[in-house]
């Protein structure tokens, strides 16, 4: 009889194991009525929060609305950083991360990645009235100063690339721009997005482009590491929103239409 108990607890500890394995996080999602969604609210065009409205605005944030819409769900938007984008996937605290995540090796340990819907290369921004860089092709020159900031991609990348100008590395994305203004360095390099919004936003910035894309990143959604469910409805979203015009359009009415990839 204690055999047979013991027996009986075994089958039914696996079948609510088995049972809490099956549900997926779209089960949760659905259930919950509620998709979280992590962003960087100072992404311009991306995720970035209007300091004149304080509403959100990007082409990420259309692209989460329209998924709540299609899960038929209420959206939480979760401020976040690229900082502490592995420890949001990997501690659940959202079901994906929208703000122009660039799929780097680094972080495959800590989440999957959709297909990519963007993809960025490195630009420079130097300032209008400096005659003397009006172009890429006058940056890499004795007596120039290119500032990047530490830990992003552009730090090893023109550590190669430079050849007779000087590479300056900073701390915040800001010291970049406040060196450039204030004449300590001639250009910094970003991506896309970045310097569209010194161009868009500023009376003094000249976004530079190099006549053959360099560094080139995808940006993609970010997901919890080993849910193929997530990762298979989010993909579908992605080839949903590329096919039907949804993303080119929203990438228009920001400013990114150079950048949507293919």
């Amino acid at each position: 009889m204690q055999s047979f108990v013991a027996l009986l607890g075994v089958v039914l500890t696996f079948g609510i194991v088995t049972s809490a394995q099956a549900e997926t996080r779209i089960d949760i999602i659905k259930k919950t009525n509620i998709l979280r969604v992590c962003i960087w609210p100072e992404y311009f065009a991306i995720s970035y929060r209007n300091p004149r409205t304080y509403e959100l605005e990007g082409v990420d944030v259309d692209m989460a609305r329209e998924l709540a819409g299609e899960l038929n769900v209420e959206l939480n938007f979760v401020d976040s950083s690229f900082a502490k984008l592995a420890e949001n996937m990997t501690k659940n605290a959202c079901d994906i991360s929208m703000h122009g995540v660039g799929v780097r090796e680094s972080r495959k340990q800590f989440m999957d990645f959709s297909t990519p819907h963007l993809s960025s290369g490195i630009y420079a921004v130097g300032m209008k009235r400096n005659k003397l860089i009006q172009s890429w092709e006058d940056i890499d020159q004795i007596g120039n100063v290119v500032v990047v900031q530490r830990a992003t991609y552009m730090e090893p990348v023109m550590r190669d690339y430079l050849k007779k100008a000087e590479l300056s590395v900073v701390e915040s994305f800001k010291a970049r721009e406040q060196d450039v203004e204030a004449g300590r360095a001639d250009v910094f390099m970003t991506d896309y997005p970045y310097g569209h919004r010194m161009s868009s936003l500023t009376n003094w910035a000249l976004l530079m482009a190099p006549e053959e894309k360099l560094a080139v990143t995808p940006y993609a959604f970010a997901l919890p590491k080993g849910e193929p469910d997530w990762l298979k409805y989010v993909n579908n979203f992605v080839a949903s929103i590329k096919a039907d015009g949804r993303l080119k359009a929203s990438a228009i009415k920001h400013g990114l239409l150079p950048i949507v990839a293919p």
